[in-house]
Parts: structure tokens; C-alpha cells; sequence
């Protein structure tokens, strides 16, 4: 995914940096290239032959060290990156972005980076909180520099407070944002259904299937790294909620389409990828159910079939359904493209190993009118990036 980018980590002196070895790793099993600056003090928390370990380049940290294999490490190192991370970001290096200072290799580099920069900070609370450190923050929002929320939680120090770093999963998803993708869904709103839906027996019980939602929040991250504006409903799940998605959180089939319904008229693509129950109870109230011969009858009736509903209004917009099928998959699928009025449908089959719900990869088929592609297994962050490949080619 991020073969051929060039990511710069820089490292200051915070307890935190021993996370940032897990985000090192993370990048380059994406196959990215990954170069790292450390501050003297963050050397004093974590061992450069960490990081030199992890990525296979050696730890730059001197503005004039001759064995760094550039004629100019700062300028050259500043101008290979395609995105910059300092995590964590201490309160010191903060001070010394916003006010152009470069007195080590991170800072001095800083002032030659041109690419997307991300600033972590990760300290104390009280130093957070601090009015200079707040202004020194909001400096270099204005610079141009993105900066990361921190976490709650308890601190290394013993306080508890704002103040830690986000795990690596949370900062990896901010580089990927930046460069894994050509921005070719900037300007596209797009809406996608995620999970599954919750029909209420009582209290207690409730009718649902075994959707976990992680092709859809796949499909929903894809689009957010490729610059759309993305809506997510999505059913219960646990699951990271993605990086700059709107995202409607809701429980039943009622409430999926209400939200769908309501914001699907400003959307150009519409991908529905959520298993809506089929069936919801008719009655609710233990008083209502029926008995026969000392059980309960439970009486079902149908819940709303949203991609129908939406599609009787589909208008200019692309519209993707997909399909779960235990048999006849491309015969069942082919016909529900064309009783849905869908320009595109993805299929997939429960029988197959490696597809279906729960697992992290899926054997997808998709369909258009004139075209079949049978894929092969492939994660299902690859296979949403198929997904809006096709797409792409309708809109072009």
C-alpha cells in the first residue's frame, strides 16, 4: 500500500517514543521507506539500533554527520519525504517548530520539509494545558502543520489527563491519509453502509446475523484515504471508527434507512455493504406473543429493503449493492443487479474459505452489466480498493 513512498519519523524526548517502534514496523510491512530522526534525548529513551533494526536505514541525528549517505542529510532527507511524522512531539520541539528555531537535525530538517506534515504531542497534562504550550500549538496549525489530538488516559508520570500518544494503528491511519492514495475521490461524496442491524425481541434479546462491518469501515477507510467526503452508517460493530468519516452510528434496519434516507440525495456513490436483517418482530411486548401448546410464536415481518428503496430514486449517482450467497452465487447476484437498478454489484459466497463475515480477507466477484471479475482471496482493505478501482472507471 505504500510502496514507493518515502515517510520520515522523527523521534523527540518523550516516554512515548518506545511506541513509535510499532508504528516503524507497521510502515514497512507496507512495504514503505522508512527513514528516522532522533532527537539526543529521545535516544535516551529508545536505542537507535531499534529503529535502524526495524527499517534497514541508519538513525540520522546530526545536522553534519558524514556517514549518513547524504551530501546534505537535512535538505535531502526533508526533500525525499512524502509525509513527516514527529511522535511523539515533545512540548520543547513544539516550541521550536512554531518559532523557526534549528539548533538539531529534526528541527533544522523541518524547516526544509514541503510535504503533508503530522506533529503528535504527547506529554504531561499540565505541560499540555500549559498557555504556551497552546500557543505554540495553534502556531503551527497555522503553518500548515496537522496536529494530533492526544489521548486521555493515565500517564506515564502518574497523572491522568490528556496527554498520551494514540497507539500506532490510530497514527498510521493519519500517514496512509497522506500518502497511500492519489487523492482521484477528491470532491465525490459517498455514502457507505457498514455492519449489521439489531432487531429487538424484549429487553434482552434481539434478532441480528454475523456481520462484524470490517469490509464496509475497509470501504469507507479507502474512500476517506482517496479524498472523498465520506458518510459511514454503520450497525454495532467494534471496530476503529475511520479517520475523517461522518459517521451515523445506529442499531436497527429502521434506523439504517432513515439515516441512508436522509442523506442520500447529496451523494454521487452510494455503496451498500451492510447485512440488514431481513426480518424484525412484529411485537415487542411479551404480552403480544403468541402461545401454541405452552410456547412462544414469534411473528416476524419484513424490515425495510433499503437498497430497493433506494434505488427506485437512484438518480445521477452511482449506486453498488452487495450480495452473500450460500449457492448460485453469480446467477442470484446477476439478478439482483438487475431487480435493484444497480450499476454495480460485489459478490461473494459464505461457502468459501477466506470470505464472508469475520475473517480479515474476502474472495469478491464483481458485477456490472457488461463485465464479471472473479478475484482472487485478498484482505479486505485490497479488496475495497478494488472496489472504488471500478468505480473510478464509470466516473472517467
Amino acid at each position: 500500500m505504500l510502496t514507493g513512498k518515502h515517510i520520515l519519523l522523527g523521534i523527540t524526548g518523550g516516554i512515548a517514543a518506545y511506541k513509535t517502534a510499532n508504528l516503524a514496523s507497521m510502515l514497512v510491512k507496507l512495504h514503505a521507506d522508512v527513514h528516522v530522526i532522533m532527537t539526543k534525548n529521545a535516544q535516551k529513551i529508545i536505542s537507535p539500533v531499534v529503529f535502524e533494526a526495524l527499517t534497514g536505514n541508519k538513525v540520522v541525528d546530526d545536522v553534519f554527520d558524514r556517514d549518513s549517505g547524504y551530501p546534505v542529510a537535512h535538505i535531502a532527507m526533508a526533500h525525499e519525504a512524502d509525509v513527516v511524522m514527529i511522535a511523539p512531539a515533545s512540548a520543547n520541539m513544539i516550541a521550536k517548530l512554531a518559532n523557526g528555531i534549528a539548533d538539531d537535525m529534526l528541527s533544522t530538517t523541518m524547516l526544509a520539509v514541503t510535504a503533508p506534515v503530522y506533529v503528535v504531542p504527547a506529554m504531561n497534562t499540565y505541560m499540555l494545558e500549559h498557555a504556551a504550550t497552546q500557543a505554540n500549538i495553534e502556531k503551527i496549525r497555522s503553518y500548515g502543520y496537522h496536529v494530533v489530538e492526544p489521548a486521555s488516559g493515565y500517564l506515564a508520570c502518574g497523572d491522568t489527563g490528556k496527554g498520551k500518544m494514540p497507539e500506532a494503528d490510530v497514527l498510521l491511519e493519519y500517514i496512509l491519509y497522506a500518502a497511500a492514495y492519489e487523492k482521484d475521490l477528491s470532491g465525490k461524496k459517498v455514502l457507505i453502509t457498514a455492519g449489521p442491524t439489531k432487531e429487538p425481541l424484549d429487553p434482552v434479546r434481539f434478532l441480528t446475523n454475523h456481520s462484524t462491518g470490517k469490509m464496509g469501515y475497509a470501504l469507507a477507510n479507502n474512500a476517506v484515504r482517496r479524498g472523498a467526503q465520506v458518510v459511514l452508517v454503520t450497525g454495532p460493530v467494534r471496530l476503529p471508527l475511520p479517520l475523517y468519516a461522518q459517521v451515523i452510528q445506529v442499531t436497527t434496519a429502521q434506523e439504517m434507512y432513515e439515516a441512508v434516507d436522509a442523506h442520500y440525495d447529496e451523494q454521487d456513490i452510494v455503496v451498500m455493504s451492510a447485512a440488514v436483517a431481513d426480518y424484525r418482530p412484529k411485537y415487542t411486548s411479551e404480552e403480544k406473543i403468541k402461545k401454541k401448546d405452552g410456547a412462544a410464536v414469534l411473528e416476524l415481518e419484513r424490515t425495510k429493503d433499503i437498497l430497493g428503496s433506494m434505488s427506485e430514486r437512484k438518480g445521477g449517482r452511482f449506486l453498488c449493492g452487495f450480495s452473500m450467497e450460500t449457492e448460485h452465487m453469480l446467477e442470484n447476484s446477476k439478478a439482483k443487479l438487475e431487480r435493484k437498478n444497480l450499476d454495480m454489484i460485489v459478490a461473494n459466497s459464505l461457502r468459501m474459505e477466506g470470505a464472508g463475515f469475520g475473517t480479515d480477507t474476502n474472495i469478491i466477484t464483481i458485477i456490472t452489466k457488461d463485465q464479471v471479475r472473479e478475484l482472487p482471496k485478498m484482505s479486505k482493505d485490497e479488496a475495497a480498493k478494488e472496489v472504488f478501482d471500478q468505480i473510478l472507471t464509470f466516473l472517467h
